[in-house]
């Protein structure tokens, strides 16, 4: 069994997170680093939520590599979180079965849609005649 490499790409806001999956022992890394430093300590939790869900014994024979860039820290962390489930939904697709595939998919789909489904809203463009997207200038009459 060759690797599988597809690029599962996640965005949450503007960052973006790119996760390659593959045969292995179990390494999850975050830009070369592990998964366990992730910063900040608050929000570690959430990227660990796909692994908790449906067992580590499922992440244990693959090595997964993430890249992410763009954002801020939350969207960062929202961005991994999605791209880590979409990876391992993908190799399972790929290499493993239709049923177990399926079978993650509702386990994620059931705890938070977000797992796998992106957040498609973005920031309105701002436009003359106010300071913001919707906000106008405040108006005088005398």
């Amino acid at each position: 069994m060759t690797g599988f490499s597809g690029h599962n790409q996640s965005k949450a806001k503007t960052a973006t997170a790119v996760a390659h999956c593959k045969a292995g022992k179990g390494l999850i890394r975050l830009n070369g680093s592990p998964i366990e430093l992730v910063e900040p300590d608050i929000l570690k939790f959430k990227v660990y939520e796909p692994i908790l869900r449906v067992g580590s014994d499922k992440f244990a024979n693959v090595d997964i590599r993430i890249r992410v860039k763009g954002g801020g820290h939350t969207s960062q962390i929202y961005a991994i979180r999605q791209a880590l489930a979409k990876s391992i939904v993908a190799y399972y697709q790929k290499y493993v079965d239709e049923a177990s595939k399926n079978e993650l998919k509702q386990i994620f789909l059931q705890y938070d849609r977000t797992l796998l489904v992106a957040d498609p809203r973005r920031c309105e463009p701002k436009k003359f005649g106010g300071a913001g997207a919707r906000a106008r200038y405040q108006k005088s009459y005398r």
